[in-house]
């Protein structure tokens, strides 16, 4: 007993001592509503044309983003911007790129009222949720009422959005002193604080918690008018400064960037480096990186695998 308590002290130290944090394995959710906010976020009848669910954009069997450059919506309209993971968007600081949305119900209900994404409203939203016997009944077993809100609506999806955690990724094991890392992943866990890269991307989501600028030390062009944080400031000084992206799962999320530009972890490595921190990677620097950038491959979220 005491020889636990003390590796559980020791391990908590050690967690104490590093800029990254592991994601904690005993989240707390509503179970029953979180799955019905599941429901909700597969179903294309919170669009307009039936066309797009959450899902569509957001694969969460696959790193919880899209393999697209940029996700198409209603009538097949193309976004603005690469749509980013939602695994672990509950330790994001704020929601979406440009920071336009505080919480994960402005977040949810951004894409059902954007023209290009599901093209509806409130109203429409309830109207036809109300209209499915289906989710009459599966809402009052929730919520005990008879007519849904269209704030009972996002509060499901925001509940399930929060259960989606990737927790005991091998870096968190680290962290945890429950495992060891590789030489190439420790050297490159090492070569990642060296460089910098911890300065923007630290935290439990390592990253998620901070605004920056794409371009620090060199200039990173764009041909594109993208959503930068300018868009919600307009402040010209924010031009180019987007929310750091988590890099959990990123092994998993390509392609990166907020316009999807790099098709491999090698190539936004190389980018990042450049016009982010003014250093030119060696590749061996480079592979060991990645080594441990791949260390940060969560579980699957316990949701997905209950009935």
């Amino acid at each position: 007993m005491i020889k636990t308590f003390l590796t559980l002290l020791i391990s908590l130290a050690l967690c104490a001592s590093e800029p990254i944090s592991p994601i904690p394995t005993d989240i707390k959710v509503n179970l029953a509503k979180a799955k019905l906010g599941q429901k909700l976020f597969s179903d294309t009848i919170l669009s307009k044309d039936n066309s797009t669910a959450c899902i569509s954009c957001h694969d969460i069997f696959k790193g919880g983003a899209d393999a697209n450059v940029v996700s198409s919506g209603f009538a097949n309209k193309k976004g603005n911007i690469q749509s980013p993971t939602v695994l672990n968007s509950r330790y994001n600081f704020k929601q979406f790129w440009n920071g336009r949305a505080r919480n994960l119900t402005q977040q949810a209900d951004g894409p059902i009222n954007n023209p290009a994404e599901h093209n509806m409203d409130a109203k429409t939203v309830e109207n036809r949720i109300n209209e499915s016997l289906e989710y009459k009944k599966l809402f009052k077993l929730v919520y005990g009422t008879s007519h849904i809100s269209y704030a009972q609506i996002l509060e499901a999806i925001v509940e399930f959005e929060n259960a989606l955690t990737t927790p005991n990724s091998r870096f968190d094991k680290f962290l945890r002193d429950e495992i060891k890392l590789t030489k190439d992943e420790k050297e490159g866990y090492i070569l990642f604080k060296q460089n910098g890269c911890i300065t923007c991307h630290n935290g439990i989501n390592i990253g998620g918690n901070s605004f920056q600028k794409m371009g620090t030390f060199l200039e990173y062009e764009v041909e594109s008018n993208y959503p930068d944080r300018s868009k919600i400031t307009n402040n010209p000084n924010h031009k180019n400064v987007f929310k750091v992206p988590t890099l959990r799962n990123i092994n998993k999320t390509a392609p990166y960037f907020h316009d999807g530009s790099a098709k491999t972890l090698k190539e936004a490595l190389t980018i990042m480096a450049k016009h982010n921190l003014g250093v030119k990677l060696k590749d061996k620097e480079v592979e060991k990186i990645i080594a441990f950038l791949k260390t940060l491959d969560g579980e699957k979220p316990k949701i997905l695998e209950e009935k």
